[in-house]
């Protein structure tokens, strides 16, 4: 089963799971954290595995003018059912229904690592990016991909008990205050995803490793694990020189 596949039938427990408000890392910091990385909005925005449009709606909010685009027909009703004025578009992220040059922003917010064909969706957003354009991208980030915490404790090691520097096919099942989720994605390790940005003509201008904040309430034994391995990785890219 191909990763597109894959998510299309998660895509109803996704909905669920994106649309509880505080249940995810999303709501509690991530989206945060990652929008610091963006520029002023400009005059087109793509978001690129935009899933049911709860970043695409944050970026509307924030003054973007937004393109979101899914593969999965599912999630794409759910975002348009959402935002009935949005423009939501139902593509691979390897074959955009856009103009060459159309938008100064595309926005990859936790997708590229849920691609199938990772260079032909980097060589789509260098298509689709005018010549000053930027993409910012977050991924899982490849370290914790490849391994685990040995427990739940602060200080809990962790094992990388296969290969960083292989890709691999993985899933992370979670259950979470009543909701359940499986998570399909690939490991790719950084060079992977330089080696794809660089044959797409793009070079990276700012890479961020944030760690999970304490926040004002502090944070559990098994959350303070994420404070010295980064859960995800933040990269703002641009064209290089012809």
């Amino acid at each position: 089963m191909s990763l597109s596949e894959a998510w299309d039938r998660e895509a109803n427990a996704w909905i669920t799971w994106a649309r509880a408000p505080g249940h995810d890392s999303y709501w509690r910091f991530h989206r945060d954290q990652f929008l610091d990385l963006l520029p002023v909005p400009g005059r087109l925005t793509v978001d690129i595995g935009c899933g049911e449009g709860r970043l695409t709606r944050d970026l509307k909010a924030r003054g973007h003018r937004v393109v979101g685009i899914d593969v999965s027909r599912t999630m794409i009703d759910a975002a348009r059912a959402a935002d009935p004025d949005g423009d939501y578009r139902c593509a691979d992220a390897a074959k955009l229904p856009l103009d060459d040059g159309c938008c100064d922003l595309v926005i990859a917010f936790l997708s590229l690592h849920d691609v199938d064909d990772l260079p032909a969706a980097t060589a789509e957003i260098s298509r689709v990016l005018d010549a000053a354009g930027r993409a910012c991208i977050a991924i899982v980030h490849p370290l914790n991909s490849s391994g685990k915490f040995v427990d739940e404790s602060a200080t809990s090691p962790f094992v990388i008990s296969g290969t960083y520097l292989s890709d691999f096919a993985y899933t992370d099942r979670v259950s979470r205050d009543g909701l359940d989720m499986a998570f399909h994605s690939c490991h790719r390790p950084l060079e992977m995803y330089a080696r794809a940005l660089e044959a797409a003509g793009l070079v990276i201008d700012a890479i961020r490793e944030p760690p999970v904040p304490a926040g004002p309430t502090g944070l559990s034994e098994r959350s303070k694990r994420w404070q010295r391995i980064p859960l995800f990785m933040h990269l703002r890219v641009r064209k290089g020189l012809p």
